[in-house]
């Protein structure tokens, strides 16, 4: 059994402790700046390698296939909550894992600066997603973690996917992504699935960022 307040205090000093990056640089995957604020909102603790959460395989989001009524209350704050919870990391994508809870709900914005230097948030929300297929054609880029804090890596993905997916409507929707949308649905789905982008790497690499965290979690909880 995980202990709550330990792991609350480990992830909170671990923000601190891990401050030597294996590798640093601008991340595909990492900061959207842009804020979303509301009195309903929480921001949320992201849990952070080596909690063994992380590798569990999340559980689907029941009846969000029906109508919008069918989305319950607590769906839609745990969403919310993970919005918060990105902007201020600040992050573009997040699985509901990395904040503790196990169900297949993934948030994201890919926002882009306007002309006028702006970046206006389009905040999009994923239930029960999946790949329905792939591109034989694949596409590197450096990505980062919220989990996996100050760590960024070249990872090859197949450049594009179909997606199909639920909104917070209850509608089901198919969607075509490539690009940036492509390896953050892909990331963020692998966390659904107990998978980290670390576990891309080679045996060597990842080893030695896994070690790193493992003593990092051990300083925290002395």
């Amino acid at each position: 059994m995980v202990n709550a307040s330990l792991i609350f205090v480990v992830n909170h000093r671990l923000k601190n402790v891990v401050n030597e990056p294996l590798t640093r640089g601008n991340s595909a995957l990492t900061p959207a700046n842009q804020q979303l604020k509301s009195p309903a909102m929480a921001i949320r603790e992201i849990i952070i390698l080596p909690d063994k959460q992380l590798r569990l395989v999340s559980k689907p989001v029941e009846k969000v296939s029906k109508p919008v009524e069918k989305v319950t209350a607590e769906v839609r704050k745990l969403a919310d909550d993970m919005f918060e919870t990105m902007y201020d990391a600040p992050g573009i994508g997040l699985a509901a894992i990395q904040v503790a809870q196990p169900l297949r709900l993934i948030t994201m914005d890919l926002a882009k600066k306007e002309e006028d230097g702006e970046t206006k948030p389009r905040p999009r929300v994923f239930i029960n997603p999946e790949i329905l297929s792939s591109s034989e054609e694949m596409s590197v880029y450096e990505e980062g973690c919220l989990s996996i804090p100050e760590y960024y890596e070249e990872v090859e993905r197949p450049a594009r996917v179909r997606l199909r997916f639920t909104d917070l409507d209850g509608k089901v929707h198919e969607e075509d992504a490539e690009g940036l949308f492509a390896t953050c649905i892909q990331h963020e789905i692998d966390h659904l699935n107990g998978v980290l982008f670390v576990d891309y790497l080679s045996k060597l690499k990842r080893d030695r960022v896994l070690k790193k965290f493992a003593k990092a979690a051990k300083r925290a909880a002395e």
